[in-house]
């Protein structure tokens, strides 16, 4: 494997140049900065078969003087969501059947947006846990931009599940860089559609989960949609004001992270064989050498920049530990799982299959 390191080489360039943009990225969303906000704040959360984990999510929203209301939309649930939603104060609207050529999130979204009343709306996943005053940083950024999105801190239950977990996030960080750094291309624009906010005039306006509507990365391809339309958009670190609770295992980070990990259908053939190349030479191909006892001086220094990262992941976890310290292990089979997940894209989710994305984003 000694002729593959002129290209180690390379893609270690890319990668350093990607991190040392972190330098310049804005400081993480804190509570108490801004002041409430000025217009009615309607939370909008897309819920499927969300009865374990619902709860956790509506009681802090509920709860928020600045929360105008909170609406539930049940996605033809086949347990309680619906009625646990109710019983908690949210409002509920009970989805319709997503049509030909929409993923059921989308049409979710779709039907929630439509069904707010309030000017400002903010997406949630069910599986988020947020904090007092994230309502009120999140639109505090509207002032600026059209769309923001906020990134959380990870619950991880199990030291395997945080360790394949950490070295899939070292992955898109080595990718697309550090959380909130702008490339200036929208094509490679990340955001994470556990936490939006918009107004939604605008967003009616441009159609815009219409238009990603085949997607199962939907909120890559509305922000890059978004973002090639010219909006502003910005994403944040909100680590100190949402946690989320995303999997119950290693295998559920395996099989339902691995699904979109690769973000294939809103990625162009380049872009995506130039991404595995990077995981595979300076993630991956490191701990193979070291683990035949034949690393190059190249490999260590890539060892090292690793083991920094995974020192700067500790906020993006709500309990750092061994899982996290380890994780270099993973990154062989966070590379396996990265790699199948763009040669065979999962189509299903919970009890769903869907056909491919009627449109693609390139990049």
């Amino acid at each position: 494997m000694r002729w593959l390191t002129p290209f180690q080489a390379v893609a270690a360039g890319v990668v350093a140049a990607r991190l040392a943009r972190g330098r310049d990225r804005p400081a993480p969303l804190v509570p108490g900065v801004s002041a409430p906000p000025p217009e009615p704040v309607s939370v909008v959360v897309p819920a499927r078969d969300e009865e374990p984990r619902i709860e956790g999510c509506l009681r802090p929203l509920l709860a928020d003087p600045e929360v105008s209301e909170v609406i539930i939309v049940d996605d033809e649930s086949r347990d309680g969501t619906a009625r646990l939603a109710a019983r908690l104060g949210a409002r509920v609207v009970h989805g319709t059947p997503p049509p030909d050529g929409w993923v059921g999130k989308q049409w979710a979204l779709q039907q929630g947006v439509r069904a707010a009343e309030g000017p400002i709306v903010v997406l949630l996943d069910a599986d988020t846990r947020p904090k007092p005053g994230l309502c009120a940083e999140l639109v505090a950024l509207l002032d600026d931009f059209d769309l923001v999105s906020a990134g959380p801190r990870f619950v991880c239950d199990g030291v395997a599940e945080q360790a394949l977990h950490a070295s899939l996030l070292a992955g898109l960080v080595y990718r697309f860089g550090p959380i909130g750094v702008d490339t200036g291309r929208s094509r490679r624009l990340l955001v994470n559609g556990q936490c939006m906010a918009f107004r939604k005039a605008p967003m009616l306006e441009a159609d815009g989960f219409a238009r990603a509507r085949g997607h199962f990365a939907d909120d890559v391809a509305l922000g890059r949609l978004l973002a090639g339309d010219g909006w502003r958009v910005a994403f944040r670190d909100a680590g100190a004001l949402l946690e989320v609770d995303m999997h119950e295992s290693v295998a559920d980070v395996w099989r339902e992270w691995g699904r979109t990990i690769s973000l294939r259908e809103v990625t162009g053939n380049g872009a995506m064989a130039a991404d595995l190349a990077v995981v595979w030479l300076t993630l991956a191909l490191p701990v193979l050498r070291l683990a035949a006892g034949r690393p190059t001086p190249l490999d260590l220094v890539l060892l090292v920049q690793r083991l920094l990262v995974s020192a700067a992941l500790r906020g993006s976890y709500a309990r750092p530990g061994v899982g996290l310290a380890i994780s270099p292990l993973s990154d062989v089979p966070a590379a396996v799982r990265l790699t199948w997940s763009v040669l065979r894209p999962a189509r299903t989710w919970r009890a769903r299959t869907y056909g491919r994305p009627m449109t693609a984003s390139r990049g």
